[in-house]
């Protein structure tokens, strides 16, 4: 078990299993390229133990450089402009071989592909000692891979968390712990956002409201804010993808943590399989869909009560009260069945007392918490 900085990772990949790997790669680069003088091109900064290697086995005649990608604001341009550092030969008409410490959703990859063809190569591959099968999206081909591994989190020979570990000489994964994974629900006036600050608080777990998240992309202007005000301006649904895209982005950003209270989100059946999909590659789950029931009669009652004092128009107003009731049960009742085909639903009595309905709840998630 390492430390760096405030994480820990534990062992993955053994020193022994990674040489196996580099001399298979050189093998199959020795047969294919060892006649004919390649240029190879490591990817800094990560690459540097594995270009090392590689070269030393490398029989032939061969050229070695390091390029690192950059970017910087052009002064005639308000977007990044990304080039190449360290590329100072020409490589027009040469066989060039790409060496990758470890190619995943393969961003930079796109990036330095433009490049070698706007340098017109006359032949490149990609050869990596690490490949992420599963995060790997882009169409460049990726022939020479030392080994396929899953989407964990990884540190050592040349891969870094915060510039530290990249010198350690087997690599490592981050510690994995159990997640606990809540969808919270519950109709109009139940005291869904009440309890899930509370639990939140008390089992340390991330509150994603799609509603927040929503409001911070598009105050922030980041990409996936954009395409969705893009259809909101218009009057239409933000696409399944866009939603999706965007609470991702806010699970990689609390990744390592004790869990997940999912507010607002899945609305459909589709989102549920997503959100199932997508957690499944973070090797968890969604645990629970827990409902607060409360009778139809008392939540009317309470909203109008709200209304006194809250100043929502929609909290006044007796028939549109009733309206979002009918359309939340409308709504959940579809994921409602999905989970409990799944054994995962749970409905908790949401009458009583703020701590009667903290205790109810904590009954369950502690249930959940020792499975």
């Amino acid at each position: 078990m390492v430390k760096l900085h405030d994480l820990e990772f534990e062992p993955f990949i053994s020193e022994e299993e990674i040489e196996n790997a580099i001399d298979g790669l050189a093998k199959q680069l020795n047969e294919e390229f060892g006649n004919q003088n390649p240029v190879f091109i490591g990817v800094l900064n990560g690459a540097f133990m594995f270009a090392s290697e590689i070269i030393k086995r490398f029989d032939g005649d061969c050229e070695i450089s390091f390029v690192k990608m950059a970017s910087y604001k052009g002064t005639e341009s308000t977007g990044d402009i990304k080039n190449l550092v360290g590329l100072n030969q020409d490589i027009a008409g040469r066989t060039v071989i790409l060496l990758e410490d470890i190619v995943d959703t393969g961003n930079t990859l796109e990036e330095i592909d433009k490049m070698l063809l706007s340098a017109k190569v006359k032949r490149y591959e990609v050869a990596t000692l690490f490949f992420k099968p599963e995060a790997y999206k882009k169409s460049i081909p990726v022939n020479y891979r030392g080994m396929d591994i899953e989407n964990k989190f990884i540190v050592g020979y040349g891969l870094d968390y915060d510039g530290l570990g990249r010198n350690l000489r087997q690599v490592y994964k981050r510690k994995e712990q159990k997640m606990t994974n809540l969808l919270l629900f519950g109709p109009p006036g139940a005291g869904k956002g009440t309890q899930a600050d509370i639990l939140k608080e008390k089992y340390n777990l991330v509150h994603i409201s799609t509603g927040d998240i929503f409001r911070y992309n598009i105050k922030n202007q980041t990409e996936l804010g954009i395409s969705a005000k893009s259809f909101i301006d218009k009057g239409q649904l933000v696409p399944d993808e866009v939603t999706i895209n965007m609470l991702n982005a806010e699970v990689e950003k609390n990744e390592g943590c004790n869990g997940f209270i999912f507010d607002g989100f899945p609305r459909t059946e589709a989102q549920a399989e997503a959100l199932q999909v997508y957690l499944s590659s973070k090797n968890t789950e969604v645990h629970a869909m827990i409902a607060l029931e409360v009778d139809d009669e008392i939540l009317v009652q309470r909203l109008l009560e709200r209304g006194k004092t809250s100043g929502r128009v929609d909290d006044a107003d007796e028939a549109v009260i009733r309206n979002r009731i009918k359309v939340y049960y409308a709504e959940t009742a579809i994921l409602k069945n999905f989970y409990k085909k799944q054994d995962k639903f749970y409905g908790v009595d949401g009458v009583g007392t703020i701590q009667e309905i903290t205790d109810r709840l904590s009954a369950v998630i502690d249930e959940l918490m020792e499975k």
